[in-house]
This record gives structure tokens, C-alpha cells and sequence, in this order.
């Protein structure tokens, strides 16, 4: 049955799947990238600033060893002491830290950008149950970073090994280096084997990127029927949204059929158009206060007859207003003449102009 419905998320993730996946923490992030990084900028740091921070080490302990003979063991001498290596291994260690910590953001940030979320760090009862536990122990995500630990580890191990098999001649020479040497080499073959480990690393985690955007696109597969069921709590449900638009129309059918008394003259087609003006002093021209076809222009009619509003049949005048102008809109510029004509005789009609 799972595998079935897996089958159907045939679909690409809506824009709000995606947004509620992040806001749940759930994106495409390798956590190799952090790590390549991290061990990338270390190495760089070592490897500029490494000279220094040997010397100021060699500076500290022979500053200590020189002038802790000249101290007295007390509490207060104590604390100054230490206050002072604290601050000491502060400034050493300052440019590691700090190109460390740079090294984790940008990794994190470069994948997702900037996001802050408290619903992977929530308590969940479920993550409590023995059960659950085994099942992601066993899960095919357990088993895909295992197989990648275990591939990482030979990869790097073959490196390490063939690196340090490289130098197994100048091991026996040591003996006869100082102690400034030794250090000096050991650092050489350390910064020669973290580089050749963070060029394979860098790889790995390339791969590795593309894997869990793979997978994260996977897992956000839709089917067709969850985009439905979005789409109407986005929308509204189709049928209510059927019935809202049903109930404008009746208000507006409403509203315009109540306007109808107010209409000066109704020009028909004769049956099937039906558009009632209205024209009086203050108005800049002669407006459409309801039109329609059909059964509307018969409810029209009917409403006209029975307040005394005269009807003219005017079949190409009837057609212009009923395409061109919307009910509220007033008449054209070029149907004004024709529109004049009509209300110049219903203004004769009712003897408000003399012939």
C-alpha cells in the first residue's frame, strides 16, 4: 500500500508545500559541505597563521617556565595565572575559531540561505518510542549514510595510507632533527594529508548535495489529488465558490432591475436586446442604468410596462449599447446622436418639447 502511494506522487511540489517544508526545516542540505569547509578552513589557517601561533605557544611557555620560580603559590597568584593563559589562548586561538565558525555559516547558508526554525528542535512523543527508533535505525536513510561512511572512510583511509607510505623514508632521518624540525615536518605531512582528504572530501560532498536535492524533490512529490485538496483550501471549495458567484449575480440582477423605474426610455431589438437609459439635468450624458438578453430584456420590458417608461425599438442602436457600453457606463461619443434622437422623442411623447 505505501508503495502504491509513493507510485501516485507523480507531481512537482506546489510553491506552498515548499514553504511549509522550510518552515518545518525540512530542505536540501548535505552536511558534507560543513564539514569540507570547516576542515578546509582549518588547514588554510594552519597552514598561514600556523608559524605564529607555534611562536606565541613557545613565547607563553617559556614566559611561565622563566618566571614561575620567581611566584608565589597563592589564590590570587593563581588566578592571575590563569587569567592570564586564558587570555593568551584567546589570541591564539582566535583565527582558527573565527575561520572555523565562517566556514560552518557559509556552508549552511550557501545551501538554504538565512533559516532560523525551533520545529526541528520541537520535543515530539514519537521520537520517546523504542519503536519508531528501530524503524529509522533500519530505515533506508540509515543505511544510505552507512554506505556512504563506510565508502568515505576507505576513500580516505587509501589516501592517508599511500601519503604516509610516501614518507616512511624520512622517518628514520628524525632522529637526528631537533625538536623544531620534527614539529616542522610532522606539520608538513599533516597540512599535505588534510588537503589531499579535503580535495576527495570536496567531491564527496558535491555529490552528495545533488543526491539530497534529488532526494528532498523526491520526498516532496505530490499526487494529484493532495494538489486538488490545496488548491480548494487555497481557492474555497468550487461548489461554494459557485454559489457566492450565483448569489453576486442575483444581487446585482437585483439591483439592476430596481433601476429599471428610474430609466428614461428602454431601446429594444425588439425581443431579444433590451437596454434602459436614463438621461436628466446634472448628468454629463446618458447613462446605462440596466441592459440585457432574453429573458432579462423581457423582465425589462415587463418592468417598464408596468411604470410607463416608453420602449423604441431601435435594432442597430440596441446592439451598439448592449456591446460597447456596461450597465453604469454612460453612452459613446459616436451613438450620441442616435441616442439624442430616441430621447427627443420620448421627451415629445410626454410633451415636454414642443415639435
Amino acid at each position: 500500500m505505501a508503495d502504491d502511494k509513493d507510485q501516485e506522487r507523480s507531481e512537482p511540489a506546489t510553491p506552498k508545500k515548499r514553504d511549509e517544508a522550510r518552515k518545518k526545516g525540512q530542505v536540501a542540505k548535505s552536511r558534507e559541505i560543513p564539514s569540507v569547509l570547516v576542515l578546509l578552513s582549518a588547514l588554510s589557517v594552519f597552514y598561514f597563521v600556523g608559524d605564529w601561533m607555534f611562536d606565541q605557544m613557545n613565547t607563553v611557555t617559556r614566559e611561565i617556565l622563566v618566571q614561575i620560580s620567581y611566584w608565589r603559590l597563592s589564590a590570587e597568584s593563581a588566578h592571575e595565572l590563569m587569567w592570564y593563559l586564558f587570555q593568551k589562548m584567546v589570541l591564539i586561538l582566535a583565527p582558527l575559531v573565527i575561520g572555523v565558525a565562517l566556514a560552518g555559516i557559509i556552508g549552511n547558508v550557501a545551501q538554504v540561505g538565512f533559516l532560523l526554525t525551533g520545529e526541528a528542535m520541537s520535543p515530539k512523543l514519537s521520537k520517546l518510542n523504542p519503536l519508531e527508533g528501530i524503524k529509522r535505525l533500519f530505515s533506508t536513510t540509515s543505511l544510505t549514510e552507512l554506505i556512504k561512511s563506510i565508502f568515505k572512510v576507505i576513500i580516505i583511509g587509501s589516501i592517508g595510507y599511500n601519503i604516509l607510505r610516501g614518507e616512511m623514508d624520512q622517518i628514520p632521518a628524525l632522529v637526528a632533527f631537533d625538536v623544531h624540525s620534527i614539529m616542522g615536518f610532522v606539520g608538513r605531512v599533516s597540512l599535505k594529508l588534510g588537503y589531499y582528504i579535503c580535495l576527495v572530501l570536496i567531491v564527496l560532498a558535491a555529490l552528495d548535495y545533488v543526491f539530497q536535492r534529488w532526494k528532498h524533490e523526491r520526498d516532496l512529490r505530490m499526487s494529484k489529488q493532495e494538489i486538488k485538496d490545496e488548491y480548494k483550501q487555497r481557492e474555497g471549495d468550487p461548489l461554494i465558490r459557485s454559489r457566492i458567484r450565483s448569489a453576486q449575480r442575483e444581487m446585482a440582477m437585483k439591483r439592476m432591475m430596481e433601476a429599471v423605474p428610474k430609466a428614461t426610455v428602454i431601446i429594444t431589438n425588439p425581443t431579444h436586446l433590451a437596454i434602459a437609459i436614463k438621461y436628466e439635468r446634472g448628468l454629463p450624458a446618458p447613462i446605462i442604468v440596466a441592459k440585457g438578453a432574453g429573458h432579462i430584456a423581457e423582465r425589462i420590458r415587463e418592468i417598464a410596462g408596468r411604470h410607463n417608461i416608453p420602449i423604441i425599438e431601435q435594432k442597430p442602436l440596441a446592439r451598439a449599447l448592449y456591446k460597447d457600453v456596461e450597465i453604469g457606463g454612460y453612452v459613446p461619443v459616436d451613438l450620441y446622436h442616435a441616442v439624442a434622437e430616441v430621447l427627443a422623442y420620448v421627451y415629445r411623447l410626454k410633451g415636454l418639447v414642443h415639435a
